[in-house]
Parts: structure tokens; C-alpha cells; sequence
């Protein structure tokens, strides 16, 4: 393993091109970073190098992770920076044509990569690529199956908590969760990566909007599996990830939506909204829900910014985003899955 400053540096250390660079953003994951690196380690796709970018942890994370394999560079970061810069200064880090993010609470099997390059590839339209999320804790059920966007301006991890048996085949999703996903490095720096902004939650949904406005295509590879514990170090619907999902959510619909859908459909994210402060009042978590929902007006001039930017940039038609969407309430409301079929090339 070689360590690296506080400054970013592209790795030389392997004579034979890479194919895929591997980040891992880690903040105070304990023993599973060490699980998560053996993991990676045990892959029958061998052509990969390990990026470990540490958001200042003030664990014992990085004194347990113990290994020799050259593959595996650290760089300690003096503060932490979020999930979103910490991946995009990871991917600074290579020049591989492929960039995987892997949770340092996600574990994969040995094919993982190996069936993640194989379905993306398949295609060249796919420039992103999802996995199959088992919970790592109950082995019976999945963390997800992809995200899923509704024309609400509202995301969800497809089957989440649903059973194994119900996972669908290979087919398109709208994005990838990044806990386990790949993208082409190519699209990814055209875009600046994840939106730094966000810090941490939905970032991923925010990245695939943008790579879709350009004509990108998501994959979700049935065969490619990670055991997720999922919010393993933040805590599942903690107080900061209830903030964050509710700032980030509105900012990736205002930032992203081409104008027609955005003026039609925002009083349905409006009310949506709403809800969902109503909602929280009952489930606890008002506070992190209100700053968050007024934090995400606060920022609203920084969005519309940005929405310029990525409006200018947008290659394909309103119609071919939303065709991309989940509109069914059903799904939406039951966290079902929307994967579509792979349709063969002519």
C-alpha cells in the first residue's frame, strides 16, 4: 500500500494500463474498510487500482487496514470533505478509462468487477453501471436494486428491503447507486463529477440526471453483487442524512429538470414536499427535515446558477429524460423496482 500527501497525484506505479480506478471514501468505517479492501483483493478481474481517499477519520479505520498489495494507494485528507469531493479528487488520483466508487461499508464477491465492465460495456450508450445490493445484516433481503426517480423530483433505491427473490434480471435503470457503481471516465469529468455542494446523499441521483441529459444510459447488473450495510457509519435516517436527502432532493430537481417538465411539475414537488414535513412530524424528524428544506431554498441561487450550465450542456430532448423516469405511484410509493430490458441492437 502507498501513501500519498494531502495533494492529489496521478499513480505511475503499474507499467500496464489500467483499466478500472476503484475510489473508496472512507470516514470512520472501522474493521469494515479492511473487509471491504479484502474483498476487492479477492476479485477475478485483477486489472484495478485502489484509490483510498480518508475524510480525516478520527477512528481506528486506518490502523486496521493492513496490507502490501501495490494496487492499494491512501491518501489522508486534514478534513472531511464529503462523499461527493472525496470521490472526485479520488478520480483525479488515475487515469483509468473506468471509475468505480465502493462504500468502505460495502463488501463485493469475488465477480463484482468483472460483471460490472462486462454489462457496461455491452453498450456504448451505457456509461454508467449499478449492482445488485444485498443487506449485509439480513442476507435475505436487498439494499437496492439501482435508483429510481419519479417526475416529482423525488428518488428512491429501487426494492430496497424487498426480498432477494424479487430481484429482475439486467436491464436499464435511471442511475446507479454509488455505493457500488461504475461510470466512464470520460462522462464523468465532462460533467465535474459529483456536485461537491451536495456533500453527501443523492449525489449519486444528481450525477446520473446530468450524465442522462447528455444521452448517457444506466445499466443495473443483476450478476454484479456488493453486501451493503448500508448507512453503515452515518446511521440509516439519522438526523444528517434526513438534512441532506431533503436539501439535496430538491437541488437535484431544480438543477436538473428541463424547463417545460420543471414549470409543470413542480407544484406536484412542492406538495410532495410538504408531505413529507408533515410526515416528519410524526417520525421524529422535523428538525433535520425543516433545515433542510429551508437550506435548500437558501441555496437556490447557487442552483440556478448551476442550472444554466447544465441546461446549456444538455444534448437530448425533454421527452428522452422523462421517458427514463418511474412514474408509477405504485412503485413509488411500495420502493418497487423499474429495471427495463435490455433492447437488442438492430
Amino acid at each position: 500500500m502507498q501513501f500519498t500527501d494531502n495533494k492529489t497525484s496521478k499513480g505511475n506505479f503499474l507499467s500496464v494500463p489500467i483499466s478500472i480506478d476503484v475510489i473508496i471514501v472512507n470516514y470512520n468505517a472501522g474493521e469494515m474498510l479492511q473487509r471491504s479492501v479484502q474483498c476487492l483483493l479477492a476479485q477475478t478481474f485483477t486489472n484495478f487500482r485502489v484509490f483510498i481517499v480518508d475524510n480525516a477519520s478520527t477512528d481506528d479505520s486506518l490502523s486496521l487496514l493492513v496490507t502490501d498489495d501495490h494496487r492499494i494507494e491512501l491518501l489522508k485528507l486534514t478534513e472531511n470533505t464529503g462523499f461527493a469531493r472525496g470521490n472526485n479528487i479520488g478520480a483525479t488520483m488515475g487515469t483509468a478509462p473506468w471509475i468505480a466508487c465502493l462504500n468502505p461499508d460495502a463488501f463485493a464477491e469475488p465477480n463484482w468487477l468483472e460483471k460490472l465492465l462486462k454489462g457496461v460495456t455491452s453498450d456504448p450508450d451505457y456509461v454508467m453501471a449499478g449492482s445488485t445490493q444485498i443487506c449485509a445484516t439480513q442476507g435475505h433481503l436487498l439494499d437496492g436494486a439501482g435508483d429510481l426517480y419519479s417526475p416529482s423530483g423525488f428518488a428512491w433505491r429501487g426494492l430496497y428491503r424487498h426480498p432477494l427473490s424479487s430481484l429482475p434480471p439486467t436491464g436499464e435503470v435511471f442511475g446507479p447507486c454509488a455505493a457500488a457503481a461504475l461510470y466512464r471516465r470520460d462522462t464523468f469529468e465532462a460533467i465535474g463529477g459529483f456536485d461537491e455542494s451536495f456533500f453527501c446523499y443523492h449525489e449519486d441521483v444528481d450525477l446520473a440526471f446530468r450524465l442522462r441529459l447528455l444521452g448517457g444510459k444506466a445499466i443495473q447488473v443483476k450478476e454484479a453483487i456488493v453486501h451493503h450495510v448500508g448507512s453503515g457509519i452515518t446511521g440509516t435516517e439519522s438526523p444528517f442524512a434526513v438534512y441532506h436527502g431533503t436539501r439535496n432532493r430538491s437541488w437535484t430537481f431544480y438543477k436538473n429538470m428541463p424547463i417545460i417538465p420543471l414549470l409543470l411539475l413542480a407544484p406536484f414537488h412542492i406538495t410532495l414536499s410538504s408531505l413529507f414535513l408533515i410526515r416528519a412530524v410524526f417520525k421524529k424528524r422535523f428538525n433535520p427535515t425543516w433545515r433542510g428544506t429551508i437550506d435548500s431554498i437558501s441555496g437556490m441561487k447557487q442552483v440556478w446558477k448551476s442550472r444554466k450550465e447544465v441546461q446549456k450542456n444538455r444534448t437530448v430532448s425533454s421527452l428522452n429524460v422523462l421517458k427514463a423516469m418511474t412514474w408509477s405511484l405504485r412503485k413509488f410509493l411500495t420502493r418497487s423496482s423499474d429495471v427495463r430490458p435490455v433492447k437488442p441492437k438492430n
